[in-house]
């Protein structure tokens, strides 16, 4: 997972000093023209990527995307759209709402006929023509009754036999935010959006159907699921450990349900969302479902927990070459989350029951450094890393930290004492609405409202040049650090939220 929300402001925050408070009107002002500017450079077909060079010669995101990619994994579209929408929610500045609909209309035309995004969406006739959009670039609705359906389940897609033509994936909350964006959007404009309306309606339509009878799901499927999952064949179970398991990787993708990277905790906060919108219970009973299977998901002791991905079974299994059978530290506080989201969100207070004994483990596996580390062994409950194999290729598994691999992160921060202060107040009745949006962000102090407005360039640019930050890929790959700085999505939207955050409390 992410840092929290304000980490990253730390990357831009380049003055020393205390600033003068700013005033309400004078950050909202900054922020329609840091949004203006962001829209009128930024934008292609209405989308974006993660990066640009501070003159726009250069876009990355996950590799070099061409001239008519745009990226829907945050911090993609959905996530600038969506910022663009607090802007506009707090300013009412026509500008912003254009930008944030652009975007929008950005999603629905690369909707896959599975239901779902892909990680990027495409405008290129060359990609058009080969995958499976729901919409041409206009918006207009294709004939795709020949698109694969059927019948759901992991049996079918991990076949991947439609895996470069259809795919649609909840993995890194990318269905997910675009979905969240898509259905703000709609709200905002009153549903009179039909291109919008539409688009969301097929899409939670195809993740009630994915949704297994445990209430869990898949990280990914390929055909439009036409019928959920049965039952005779994924039966619920409870959670439990295998007799044994493999050291090495398996290489075989044998997981059936999957919360790594959050995706759990992201399709029950867009569940609510949904539910809380249109007022349909589907939406808010699937997002009890899903918590439901985090009841049954949770680890029993002497590790009650959460891994990262279980098979049919409900016992923990591989993922990539870096991810075992575990507990996992990092998933398992987003699952403590997502429950708290629930019984804010629904008053069941069904759903605290798990974290008392989760909380009380996970502080006695603290590092010494007071992380959690992201793998615990099943039993032992050792911490795993994983260092390069031999050549600097693979990844061998290892208890020691001096010389782990540097794709991934290994440790992360506790946030024990906030999930339990979070529980004991919903547990003494302390429901508030519209918690469907925790864990709860905390809202900037004056100065650092002043010292984000202050990095704010004259053009509405957060221009970065220090460190990584200041450096990109250039058109073939090499990186580069660009004369004009580097433009990082991720920061645009972290401080818009911020400012936005600290302009409401005004």
């Amino acid at each position: 997972m992410k840092s929290p929300l304000f980490a990253s402001c730390l990357l831009v925050l380049w003055f020393a000093s205390a600033q003068a408070v700013p005033s309400p009107d004078a950050v909202k002002a900054a922020l329609v023209k840091a949004v203006s500017f962001y829209h009128a450079k930024a934008s292609i077909h209405g989308g974006y990527v993660y990066r640009y060079s501070g003159d726009f010669a250069l876009r990355e995101a996950e590799g070099i995307p061409g001239p008519d990619t745009i990226w829907i994994q945050p911090p993609g579209t959905p996530a600038i759209g969506a910022a663009f929408l607090d802007v506009y929610e707090l300013t009412r500045h026509p500008a912003c709402l254009t930008g944030a609909v652009e975007a929008a209309h950005a999603l629905t035309r690369t909707q896959m006929a599975s239901g779902g995004w892909d990680y990027s969406g495409h405008f290129d006739a060359a990609h058009r023509e080969r995958q499976l959009y729901r919409r041409d670039p206009a918006g207009k609705l294709l004939d795709r009754s020949n698109a694969p359906s059927g019948e759901a389940g992991w049996h079918i897609w991990r076949q991947r036999e439609h895996h470069e033509t259809n795919y649609t994936t909840l993995d890194d909350d990318v269905t997910q935010s675009a979905l969240r964006l898509l259905i703000r959007v709609d709200q905002t404009l009153g549903f009179k959006d039909q291109e919008i309306h539409e688009s969301v309606e097929y899409a939670l339509m195809a993740i009630l159907n994915a949704q297994y009878p445990s209430g869990g799901w898949s990280a990914a499927f390929e055909s439009y699921p036409a019928n959920p999952p049965s039952q005779a064949m994924y039966p619920p179970k409870q959670a439990s450990y295998p007799e044994t398991w493999s050291k090495t990787w398996t290489k075989d993708f044998t997981g059936c349900y999957v919360t790594n990277d959050n995706l759990h905790a992201t399709m029950i906060r867009t569940l609510l969302l949904a539910g809380q919108t249109y007022k349909e219970a589907k939406y808010t009973e699937a997002a009890k479902r899903a918590g439901e299977f985090l009841l049954l998901a949770q680890m029993p002791e002497p590790q009650p927990g959460w891994a990262q991905q279980y098979d049919d079974m409900m016992q923990p299994v591989w993922s990539r070459a870096f991810e075992p059978p575990s507990v996992s530290g990092r998933e398992s506080q987003s699952m403590m989350w997502a429950l708290l989201t629930l019984s804010a969100a629904t008053g069941d207070r069904k759903f605290l029951a798990p974290l008392p004994p989760a909380i009380a483990y996970f502080r006695k596996s603290k590092l010494p450094d007071g992380r959690l580390a992201r793998f615990y062994e099943l039993r032992t409950n050792k911490p795993i890393y994983f260092k390069r194999g031999p050549g600097g290729k693979g990844h061998e598994l290892t208890y020691e930290d001096d010389n782990t691999a540097s794709n991934y992160g290994w440790k992360w921060p506790s946030e024990l004492d906030a999930i339990e202060t979070t529980a004991k107040r919903l547990a003494a009745g302390g429901v508030a609405p519209g918690l469907y949006t925790l864990p709860p962000v905390q809202r900037p102090t004056d100065d650092e409202a002043a010292k984000l407005l202050g990095s704010l360039d004259a053009l509405g640019a957060w221009i970065e040049r220090e460190g990584d930050r200041g450096i990109m890929r250039s058109s073939d790959g090499k990186k580069t650090q660009p004369m004009a700085g580097v433009i990082h999505g991720d920061t645009f939207v972290t401080n818009v939220t911020a400012l936005c955050l600290w302009a409401k409390g005004r």
